[in-house]
């Protein structure tokens, strides 16, 4: 370990390895530290596991969907104990993995607590090192919650360990967690049930197709409260009794797991952020549009971590890991380009989102021409037996360019991709038309979208 660094990495998760291996395959003198074992929330504790959980889902809600067409789901199930085994065949290796491209780039690999002493000194579990740069890449952590008894709550990362499924799960909060995981529970055979305090959920995706999956979840049997807050959590034996309150009016649920999916935080308070003079808020590390702390000029930060315009996803932490490290080896100031950066909620079926929701292009001063198609009965989901799907894509009408495309339905995921290249590279609806897609697949139903 040299006796000082050109840029020391905090947090090993996809934006912290990214920029490390870069600066190290430069020749910099790099270090990175994480307390925790490297992969980061999305290998680890989130993407990656939960979309391997979902698997089982996936099959089960299948077979149920050709019920009477051919299939009899007769006894399957998911078998919990052996889902959760297969998803740590692909988890135990990655901390291992990550460490071994780390040093093959010529990263030193430190595991401890980081905290600043100096603006450019950070010490790890009382050894201290100076260096030129450093990046926060800390990611996110839940929230905290106000209500008593909030204690007894786990958390995503808690959940996705469980070595067993409670019969009775209540989910706090309607975003990506609460429906994502309520999904897989429900499908495994769990009575779900999700209190969201606000009358929408989902609240980053189109509005029409959000409640298209609202009904579709009550249909496999998850109870949506909306408009209801959660005003306390007590342990009874090995119960928990939830109390919530919607208008004014109580009524308590009885639960054997109580799920914190109510939003996340950046993960800094540790950090001694003052020390160094780094300013920062609730959204994160305060940085320039080039990832540079706008109060320390030896600092950048990227990720979860980075008070920054663009949606907390893996794919934009690895774009600003790279940009962050390509600024501070080149002394550059490159913006990231979050153009086109599609989202998905992995609901059964998948809500998805790319560009602008209708309000957001029109506030722009965008004419925009709303196109929507109900895909219920198409026979890329007659094929499969599903009853939900629609799209409702936006197209400028001076341009003919997409400026925002909206999906929801089975494996709508891959198609999203493709209006995210359109709207990265500027593909008219006539170009996107135009292209012949191998048929029949999900992909040849998007010249009929447009």
């Amino acid at each position: 370990m040299p006796d000082s660094l050109d840029l020391l990495v905090i947090g090993a998760g996809m934006a912290g390895t990214v920029a490390a291996n870069k600066a190290g395959a430069k020749g910099w003198r790099v270090a990175i530290v994480d307390a925790l074992p490297y992969g980061g929330t999305c290998a680890l504790r989130g993407c990656d596991p939960k979309k391997i959980l979902r698997r089982g889902a996936e099959v089960v809600e299948a077979a149920r969907l050709m019920q009477g067409k051919g299939i009899d789901p007769g006894t399957l199930h998911v078998d919990w104990r052996d889902l959760m085994a297969h998803k740590r065949g692909f988890t135990d290796g990655i901390p291992q993995s990550m460490e071994r491209e780390l040093q093959g780039n010529h990263v030193a690999c430190l595991h401890g607590e980081a905290r600043f002493t100096g603006p450019r000194q950070v010490e790890v579990d009382g050894i201290g090192y100076e260096t030129e740069h450093v990046l926060i890449a800390t990611g996110a952590r839940p929230r905290p919650l106000g209500f008593p008894g909030s204690e007894h709550l786990v958390d995503s990362t808690q959940f996705l360990e469980l070595e067993s499924l409670p019969q009775r799960i209540v989910f706090v909060g309607g975003g990506y967690i609460a429906f994502e995981f309520a999904h897989i529970a429900a499908h495994a055979g769990a009575h779900c049930v999700i209190v969201d305090r606000g009358e929408r959920p989902l609240r980053q995706f189109d509005p029409d197709l959000v409640e298209l999956l609202v009904d579709r979840t009550r249909r496999d049997g998850i109870n949506v409260r909306r408009g209801t807050e959660v005003a306390g959590v007590e342990r009874v034996g090995s119960e928990y009794r939830v109390t919530l309150n919607r208008d004014g009016e109580r009524s308590v649920l009885t639960a054997d797991l109580v799920v914190h999916a109510a939003g996340r935080e950046p993960d800094l308070e540790r950090l001694r952020l003052d020390a160094a003079d780094i300013a920062a808020g609730p959204d994160g590390v305060q940085v320039s549009q080039h990832l540079q702390s706008t109060t320390n000029p030896a600092v950048y930060a990227a990720g979860d971590a980075a008070q920054t315009p663009a949606a907390r996803l893996t794919p934009v932490a690895v774009i600003e890991g790279k940009v962050a490290a390509s600024n501070m080896l080149k002394g550059t100031r490159t913006v990231p380009d979050y153009t086109g950066v599609p989202s998905t909620v992995f609901t059964l079926p998948e809500l998805n989102r790319v560009g602008l929701l209708e309000h957001e292009a029109r506030d722009r001063g965008i004419d925009i021409d709303v196109r929507y198609t109900d895909t219920r009965g198409w026979y890329s989901n007659y094929r499969i037996g599903e009853t939900t799907g629609a799209a409702k894509i936006l197209v400028g009408r001076r341009t003919d360019l997409v400026v925002g495309a909206h999906l929801l339905g089975h494996h709508y995921s891959e198609l999203i991709n493709t209006f995210g290249l359109a709207i990265k590279v500027g593909l008219t609806t006539a170009q996107l038309r135009s292209a012949v897609a191998t048929y029949p697949s999900i992909g040849s139903d998007l010249s009929s979208l447009l």
